[in-house]
């Protein structure tokens, strides 16, 4: 029987003050299985990025419950048990990449192992940008890269610190179509290996290659 290692139960994220509230979730009810891999689907506003933050602890829920490997994540969770959880539990991948411009790909992913204190952090570096095909461009700066290795590089970044949950913004909002089914076949590989996989996605094409689709609207699972 699979552990459930996110469990969210009647989610409220509410913005705004008194007259100018609205609710971006809006009582969302939600169970996520360890090894699965789910792709979030909705139109702009539909409150899946603002899902994805709540999951991934970049955000805290107004109201409701969120438990990742059954441990509550709370509005009075600390600053510093968040970023641990940032740091240890989960991976990020974003639709704009976000790496460090001037430094080189194996600095790039190298990097989240700094604040963890992994050791021989420069080998596991190299073995991760050799698993996602990158050994031969270590050396090279986003700017030398194109948008597919860019997001190889943040794909190897994300898995720095083994984490038990690989989170996807849009991973291929920003690539082509060619590109996007290579993250995407990327991500399946890491998912078959156990990788827990969550991806935010627009792209019915993209979304299909995951096990099970949510679908969103104005704040709710439909």
């Amino acid at each position: 029987m699979s552990m459930k290692i996110i469990e969210v139960e009647n989610l409220v994220k509410t913005y705004g003050r008194k007259s100018a509230q609205f609710n971006a979730i809006n009582g969302i009810d939600l169970t996520i299985n360890d090894g699965e891999f789910v792709a979030i689907m909705g139109p702009s506003g539909s409150g899946k990025s603002t899902l994805m933050h709540i999951l991934g602890c970049l955000d805290k829920p107004t109201r409701g419950n969120y438990l990742l490997e059954g441990k509550e994540v709370a509005q009075d969770t600390s600053s510093s048990t968040l970023a641990y959880i940032r740091r240890d539990k989960i991976g990020f991948v974003f639709q704009t990449f976000n790496l460090l411009p001037r430094t080189t790909a194996l600095n790039n992913v190298i990097l989240p192992a700094i604040y963890s204190g992994i050791k021989n952090r420069k080998n596991k570096a190299r073995e991760l940008l050799k698993k996602v095909g990158l050994e031969k461009r270590i050396n090279h700066k986003p700017n030398e890269l194109s948008g597919g290795e860019q997001q190889r590089v943040a794909i190897a970044r994300a898995l720095m610190n083994n984490p038990l949950i690989i989170l996807g913004d849009e991973p291929t909002g920003n690539l082509d179509s060619k590109s996007g089914i290579e993250i995407m076949k990327l991500l399946r590989e890491l998912n078959k290996e156990g990788k827990t996989i969550v991806v935010v996605t627009h792209d019915e094409i993209i979304a299909k290659q995951a096990d099970r689709i949510i679908k969103m609207k104005d704040g709710k699972i439909v």
